[in-house]
């Protein structure tokens, strides 16, 4: 009973609040679905007084929709702007090719597309794609270096040398051959004899030498000249030795002129490495005029030498530099040897070369009873001992000769002998040498220092040598 009270009470709330002051009743209108739906956006309300629902927009829904406006100005800012930067870049365009076919006309003819208003598709016009036709091709399957290479191997010989070596032991001499290995360049031929350029070190001491040629054939050579502080000789061989086709497959090297080559420029060197045959290295010329100590394990001497990466070894010695136009630009004489160095070799350059090869090729080879006698006896004067005692590089005589052809002419101890002819001495085996290739009764001219007072002034001589003392003997 309770609760109907309650609920007979609550019947009673809404209906009161449904009147209005006056006691009237209020009429409470029905659900609208689309009033809802305007509440996204706006806001409802209802107006007691008009007895009805007032809609209204919010301030949210005003806003967004002037953003939504001028979004649409700027896209439509946006697309005038982009028609008019196309209009202007057309009007550019077309504008500059009339300017450009108005300065150059006949760079029409270089597309047929192109017209006095621009490009044109011209339809009526066909290309025809046409077969290549075959072409006469030159290859060349060799390199420069191979042609080189071919065309100056037959100038090139290895050396076979063989010496006697002694050795003591408890007082005991033995004595064993040994073999040396070297290269040499075929520098000249007559009717008698071929002559080949080498390195002295190469055949010095040599009870024989053996030539090997392109075609591997052999013979037997003699040593026509040598200069010990060049390290140049010439060794011949006897013409009538050889068979007609060993001397149809060999030629003369030509020689070119290490002056003028560069440095950089490709070199090639070709020799008896290590006594196995001809090989063939190649490098670059790394530096001119470099001045190397040469030492033999008794004496050393300074030389002017080419150097280059090619790799020279033992057996390279004598054998030939070569530029890329096949021509001998040095003569390989020696490698720098360490642990630490790498790709140091050296040549004596040819033009340094050629004037003493050309004085060995000229020398006669004599018998001791012909050979010349100059009457002097002396040693060298290294530049160790010219620094230490301020005197010039050259022979030191010691002693004269008085039966000599020195004697004859003035020449007296002390004196340095400096030149024979033309040729620069700086050693006693090398004044031997010269005198040795000259007959007796030859003219030879000796150049000297003599010093007075600690100076040294130069005196020329014109000697006629004489007889060696063992041969007056057998002649008496």
């Amino acid at each position: 009973m309770a609760e109907d009270n309650n609920n007979q009470n609550l019947y009673n709330n809404r209906d009161n609040s449904n009147t209005n002051g006056q006691g009237q009743t209020r009429k409470v209108p029905e659900y609208n679905f689309w009033a809802e739906q305007m509440s996204n956006g706006s806001y409802s309300n209802y107006n007691p007084n008009t007895n009805s629902w007032e809609y209204k927009y919010s301030a949210i829904g005003n806003e967004a929709g002037i953003s939504k406006a001028k979004k649409g100005n700027t896209v439509l800012r946006f697309i005038l702007k982009a028609l008019c930067f196309g209009l202007l870049a057309a009007i550019s365009f077309f504008g500059f090719q009339k300017l450009y076919l108005t300065i150059n006309p006949d760079a029409k003819q270089y597309n047929p597309r192109m017209s006095d208003q621009g490009f044109e598709l011209n339809t009526s016009k066909r290309y025809e794609i046409k077969q290549t036709n075959q072409g006469n091709i030159q290859t060349k399957p060799r390199s420069s270096v191979t042609g080189v290479v071919k065309a100056t191997m037959p100038a090139i010989v290895s050396i076979r040398s063989v010496s006697t070596e002694t050795n003591i032991w408890f007082g005991q001499q033995f004595d064993k051959e040994v073999e040396g290995s070297g290269s040499g360049i075929i520098v000249g031929k007559n009717e008698r004899e071929l002559l080949i350029a080498t390195n002295n070190h190469v055949v010095a001491g040599a009870n024989k030498i053996i030539v090997t040629y392109i075609d591997g054939t052999e013979s037997e050579a003699i040593i026509k000249g040598a200069d010990a502080i060049a390290d140049l000789a010439v060794i011949t061989v006897d013409v009538s030795t050889l068979e007609e086709d060993t001397l149809d497959e060999i030629k003369i090297a030509k020689l070119g002129n290490s002056d003028d080559i560069k440095v950089g420029e490709m070199s090639i060197a070709i020799g008896n490495a290590l006594g196995y045959g001809q090989s063939v290295t190649v490098g670059y010329i790394s530096a001119k005029d470099r001045e190397v100590e040469v030492s033999d394990g008794y004496s050393s001497k300074t030389m002017v030498l080419l150097q280059t990466d090619a790799a020279i070894n033992p057996g390279n010695s004598g054998g030939a530099l070569l530029n890329i136009k096949g021509e001998v630009v040095g003569i390989n004489t020696v490698k720098y040897a360490a642990n630490e160095v790498e790709g140091m070799g050296y040549a004596i350059p040819i033009s340094r070369a050629i004037p003493i090869i050309n004085e060995l090729m000229s020398r006669e080879i004599l018998k001791s009873s012909e050979q010349g006698y100059l009457g002097i006896g002396g040693y060298d004067v290294t530049e160790d001992v010219s620094e230490a005692f301020n005197i010039p590089i050259g022979v030191y005589v010691k002693i004269v000769d008085k039966e000599g052809a020195a004697q004859k002419v003035g020449i007296l101890p002390g004196d340095i002998i400096i030149g024979a002819d033309d040729i620069e001495i700086t050693s006693m085996t090398q004044l031997s040498d010269y005198i040795k290739s000259k007959r007796v009764g030859t003219e030879v001219t000796i150049t000297l220092m003599r010093g007075t007072s600690g100076i040294y002034r130069e005196k020329t001589f014109d000697v006629i040598l004489g007889a060696r003392p063992e041969a007056q003997k057998q002649a008496e």
